[in-house]
């Protein structure tokens, strides 16, 4: 007999998650908040909790999807005592260092803890291109692996509690990134005239090109061998970031984006490294470990 799932939190993921759930036929109760968030869940045969404590106080796993980490501990913390021998899994965007200290105080109160970022929007959950990361005891993972595989691709990343959050705050960084530098660029056209629509329909085969370099860029970092042949020099790469950095000026456009990229080129360059490749940035990047 399959034990009910148990979701706390029904914003737009949550709710992704309680439906894909629902629809394979698993029994869940939902729980928000917010309660009108869950009513069309309930519509879809759900048990809808009027508190947090009701929804815990049946068996099976808990899925926790919140804000950020401080409603998570608002939320879980009055219940500690009644979760012991339960598992959660956190599903909450939380910094690597708040997924220990989760885990550390699940220990405490007898309560198995898995942690999970998940690489998606809510509109991908149940669909092949979905990916949640997950870390924590392996046994918790593969013993809910029917579940995870509800949502989406399942990886485990080991039992450090931290390195899911990790992951996906790495490669989140080179989403934002990716969109503050094409915003940028918009504006620099957008002050000729240029839509941003216009824009994006060039600029988006482009970055898919220039993906092309990251396993290259990649192999260099991973060998420190910054010296090869073939690659763009720091002083090269100081001179077109310069360069960027005039025009954005020119066309009105600030370049707090833009310039620290060049900063940390020039330091490297100033440390007598400028013949070097510009993926040796790499090493001034992690300096401060």
């Amino acid at each position: 007999m399959t034990t009910r799932t148990t979701f706390l939190g029904l914003g737009a993921m949550g709710s992704a998650l309680a439906a894909a759930a629902l629809d394979a036929g698993r029994p869940s109760v939902v729980w928000n908040r917010t309660p009108g968030r869950a009513r069309a869940l309930g519509e879809r045969g759900a048990t809808v909790a009027e508190t947090a404590d009701k929804a815990i106080t049946d068996d099976g796993v808990i899925v926790v999807c919140l804000f950020d980490h401080q409603s998570v501990r608002a939320v879980l913390d009055p219940f500690a005592a009644d979760l012991a021998g339960r598992t959660v899994i956190n599903l909450t965007t939380t910094t690597p260092n708040q997924a220990r200290g989760l885990a550390t105080w699940a220990a405490e109160h007898g309560i198995t803890y898995l942690d999970g970022a998940i690489m998606a929007v809510p509109e991908m959950i149940g669909h092949p291109d979905a990916a949640v990361f997950y870390s924590g005891p392996e046994a918790a993972f593969e013993e809910n692996r029917e579940l995870f595989d509800l949502w989406g691709r399942s990886d485990y990343f080991g039992a450090d509690p931290g390195m899911a959050s990790l992951r996906d705050m790495a490669m989140l960084v080179g989403m934002y990134t990716m969109f503050a530098g094409f915003l940028h660029g918009a504006a620099m056209v957008g002050a000729a005239g240029v839509s941003a629509a216009e824009f994006a329909r060039r600029q988006t085969p482009f970055l898919a090109a220039m993906t092309g370099q990251l396993a290259g860029l990649a192999a260099t970092v991973d060998a420190e061998d910054y010296g090869g042949a073939g690659q763009q020099s720091l002083e090269f790469t100081e001179a077109a970031l310069a360069s960027l950095v005039t025009a954005s000026l020119d066309q009105g456009v600030n370049v707090e984006v833009l310039r620290p990229v060049l900063d940390v080129v020039r330091r490297q360059i100033a440390a007598g490294y400028g013949g070097q490749g510009t993926a040796r940035i790499f090493e001034e990047l992690r300096k401060s470990r």
